[in-house]
């Protein structure tokens, strides 16, 4: 038994904020945003609104499109830097309940930005361990929350929103995930990160005056790494598969900032048309931007059965991952 991707789905909310919606509040612009991210707008969540909220939504959609019911559904996984409560429970555990699903795996993933291919991996685990048969992959932020709107340097960045995938099993060698890396490297661990609510800055009244519950990025840096870590991780992937660039249908990166994404297509000398681009309209989701990404260009069309997939991202911790797989779901056209 193999594992493949069956499904896609994502939710965005309602309330769009764009770049000029920022120029009352720090000292940026509309073009000084787009121009140094490629990002025009993003998604904000309600008061109301909950990660499990969004996550619920996305997993309704994707359990739907891979024709399975909630109790087909044996383990569910968020991916999450911003889940409903610090420690416990898990987000995935309140969106188990939310979906009325009970007596289930349920546990969340902390690899920022990649969680969605660690998550991937984790799947692919299970089902071809042969313990699991049917698995929900959910990455799912509401980034709003732990953004410090005082901090140009970050709060122009991040959106709010979720993704979902089902990961099932399958006999068809033509419909299996072909391969998955995935690492980390924690010396680079205060390039991005949220520095306080933990056990080493508990919450106190200098944690709140601080702001240390927000995330804290060192950019420049963090840009750099990102760029050499990327490419070398989705050339290294294709090499040990014996894939050419050409092959890929669609490389769908994680969509924190245009010049990387382009560095990192521009190194693989992949065309315009094969680059899966959504940084414009929902800026960095974190764990949440492949699915969304992924999800946009099903239902666009674009993405269709046996699509072959090269899926990339970078973040917090510092964690990166590759995954290569082709798209084992229904298209929507």
């Amino acid at each position: 038994m193999k594992a493949a991707l069956k499904s896609i789905g994502a939710y965005v909310p309602e309330k769009v904020m764009t770049n000029k919606d920022f120029e009352s509040m720090v000292d940026t612009t509309d073009e000084w945003i787009s121009k140094r991210t490629g990002i025009k707008e993003r998604r904000i969540a309600a008061d109301d609104e909950l990660t499990s909220d969004m996550g619920v939504e996305a997993a309704k959609i994707a359990i739907h499109r891979a024709g399975l019911k909630i109790n087909d559904i044996d383990m569910i996984v968020c991916a999450t830097i911003s889940p409903d409560y610090f420690c416990m429970p898990s987000t995935a555990c309140v969106i188990a309940s939310k979906l009325g699903r009970t007596n289930v795996t349920a546990f969340d993933i902390s690899a920022a930005c990649t969680g969605f291919i660690y998550g991937l991996a984790v799947a692919k685990a299970f089902i071809e361990s042969g313990m699991k048969k049917n698995v929900l992959i959910i990455g799912a932020e509401k980034l709003s929350s732990i953004v410090d709107y005082t901090d140009r340097t970050t709060c122009v960045l991040f959106g709010d929103g979720a993704g979902a995938a089902v990961v099932s099993g399958t006999r068809k060698k033509s419909e299996a995930i072909t391969d998955i890396h995935v690492s980390a490297d924690g010396n680079y661990g205060d390039l991005l990160m949220t520095p306080g609510c933990g056990v080493k800055n508990p919450c106190s009244e200098k944690v709140v005056e601080e702001k240390l519950c927000t995330m804290k990025m060192k950019g420049n840096e963090t840009f750099k790494i990102a760029v050499r870590t990327l490419t070398s991780d989705v050339v290294n992937i294709l090499n040990d598969n014996e894939i050419s660039a050409e092959e890929i249908k669609h490389f769908i990166p994680h969509q924190a900032n245009y010049r990387i994404i382009k560095a990192v297509g521009d190194a693989l000398k992949l065309s315009p048309e094969q680059v899966v681009l959504t940084v414009e309209k929902y800026g960095n989701t974190s764990s949440a931007s492949i699915p969304m990404a992924m999800n946009d260009i099903w239902e666009s069309g674009r993405l269709q059965y046996g699509d072959t997939m090269l899926l990339d991202a970078f973040g917090g911790g510092l964690t990166w991952g590759s995954a290569l797989l082709p798209f084992a779901g229904k298209s929507s056209q």
